[in-house]
C-alpha cells in the first residue's frame, strides 16, 4: 500500500437548528478537516479531525498536513501505521513546535486515514480489523437535546421526546450558567420529565472554578447524575482530584487532552472516573488505543467524546471492552457513506469496510471550503 497522493480537505456542516451554545462555545457549523490518502493501486483512505469551522484555523491544520506531513509520507507503506505515527509525531522539528494543538489535530486526520486504508484493504470494518466486537449492543447517549442555549421548556420537551419517541435511555445536559440555581432548576425539570429510569449526565465545558463546582454538586447530588463532565479547566489535575474527593458525582473528562501522558496524570491523581478520549485530539486511533488500554488497566470505563461525531468511535466502542456507551450528536452523520446511526437508543454496528470516514460526493459538493 504505497502512498501516492495526499489531498487535504475542509468541510463545514451546519449544526442542528442553525446554532448551538454551551458554557464556553457558540457555533453554527462543525468543521470536518482532514485528508484523503491514495495508494498507488487507487485505494482511498479518509481521516479528519473536528473543529468549530473557523476557516483560518482549519487551514492551519490542512497546511500542516500538506506541507509538513505529506513530504514525510509520500512513497511510504500505508500499512505500517505505528511506524508512520512515530515518524510524524516524533519528527524533531515538528515535535519542537507541536505535541498538541494544530500538529496533533493534523496527525489525527492522517492516522485515521491510514487505519481507514488498512481496514478497506482487509475488506472489513475497523472494529473487525481490531479484533472483533466485544458487545452485542452499544448504548447511545443523546447530547444534542441538552445544549445550554435551549430554553428550559424546549429542553424538557426535547429530553422527553428523546426518551419516549426515539428510545434513548441516556441523555446529557449542559450546565454552566452564572447562577448555578438556573442549572439546578433545569436539571430538576428534566429529571421529572424523563423519570428515574433514564440516565442523565451533565457537562460544564470547563467553565466553573472549584468552589462553584463544590456548591453546585452539593445541590445536584440528589438528581442521580451519571457524571459531571469537564467541571473545571481542562488541564487542572489538582482541582479535579479535589472535586472528585468532595462529591459522590463521578467526574468525566478527556476531550481536551492531547496525550497518553495527560490521561495518566489524571488517573494517577484519582481525578477522573469516566475516561473520555477523542481520536481527533489524541493524534488518531493509534494513541486512542493506548489511552483506552490505560483506562482498562485502571478499571475505569471509557466513554469517547464525539469530536468526529462518533463515525470512528462507534467502531472503537464496539471493539474495546471497557466502553459501555457512546455520545450521539447527529450533525455530520449524513455526510458519510455509512452514517453513525442510532435505533431505539443503540448505535448500529457498522458493516462497510473501513473506519466510517468516507464522505459522500454530495457532502463534498455542498460543504467543501478552499484550503488555500
Amino acid at each position: 500500500m504505497k502512498i501516492a497522493r495526499i489531498e487535504p480537505f475542509i468541510l463545514h456542516i451546519p449544526v442542528t437548528g442553525g446554532s448551538i451554545a454551551d458554557s464556553t462555545h457558540r457555533i453554527s457549523h462543525w468543521g470536518v478537516v482532514g485528508t484523503k490518502i491514495v495508494t498507488e493501486d487507487g485505494l482511498e483512505g479518509y481521516g479528519f479531525t473536528g473543529t468549530h469551522a473557523d476557516l483560518p484555523s482549519d487551514r492551519l491544520i490542512t497546511s500542516c498536513i500538506r506541507d509538513c506531513y505529506a513530504p514525510l509520507l509520500m512513497g511510504e507503506d500505508a500499512s505500517e501505521i505505528t511506524r508512520l505515527w512515530l515518524k510524524l509525531a516524533r519528527n524533531p522539528a515538528l515535535q519542537w513546535v507541536g505535541r498538541a494543538g494544530i500538529t496533533q489535530l493534523a496527525l489525527a486526520a492522517v492516522d485515521v486515514a491510514l487505519w481507514d486504508l488498512k481496514a478497506k484493504k482487509a475488506g472489513v470494518p475497523l472494529w473487525h480489523l481490531l479484533g472483533g466486537a466485544t458487545k452485542q449492543k452499544l448504548d447511545a447517549y443523546n447530547t444534542d437535546i441538552g445544549w445550554l442555549s435551549i430554553p428550559k421548556d424546549e429542553l424538557v420537551e426535547g429530553a422527553r421526546m428523546a426518551v419516549e419517541r426515539d428510545g434513548f435511555r441516556r441523555v446529557k445536559i449542559k450546565v454552566g450558567h452564572a447562577d448555578i440555581g438556573t442549572d439546578i432548576h433545569r436539571l430538576e425539570a428534566v429529571r421529572r420529565a424523563i423519570g428515574d429510569h433514564v440516565t442523565m449526565a451533565i457537562d460544564g465545558n470547563g467553565k466553573w472554578d472549584l468552589p462553584t463546582c463544590k456548591r453546585f454538586c452539593a445541590r445536584a447530588e440528589g438528581l442521580d447524575i451519571l457524571w459531571f463532565e469537564e467541571p473545571l479547566w481542562y488541564d487542572d489535575v489538582g482541582s479535579h482530584a479535589a472535586l472528585a474527593k468532595s462529591t459522590s458525582i463521578p467526574v468525566a473528562l478527556g476531550e481536551q487532552l492531547y496525550s497518553l501522558d495527560a490521561f495518566r496524570a489524571f488517573i494517577a491523581a484519582d481525578a477522573i472516573h469516566y475516561v473520555q478520549p477523542d481520536v481527533t485530539r489524541l493524534g488518531g486511533i493509534t494513541e486512542y488505543i493506548q489511552v483506552a488500554e490505560l483506562a482498562l488497566a485502571s478499571r475505569l470505563p471509557v466513554a469517547p467524546h464525539a469530536g468526529e461525531m462518533s463515525q470512528v468511535h462507534v467502531h472503537l466502542s464496539y471493539w474495546h471492552q471497557a466502553t459501555p456507551l457512546l455520545e450521539y450528536i447527529p450533525w455530520i452523520k449524513d455526510a458519510f457513506v455509512e452514517p453513525a446511526n442510532v435505533v431505539d437508543g443503540y448505535f448500529l454496528r457498522p458493516q462497510r469496510p473501513g473506519a466510517g470516514t468516507t464522505p459522500t460526493a454530495d457532502a463534498i459538493s455542498r460543504y467543501a471550503k478552499s484550503i488555500a
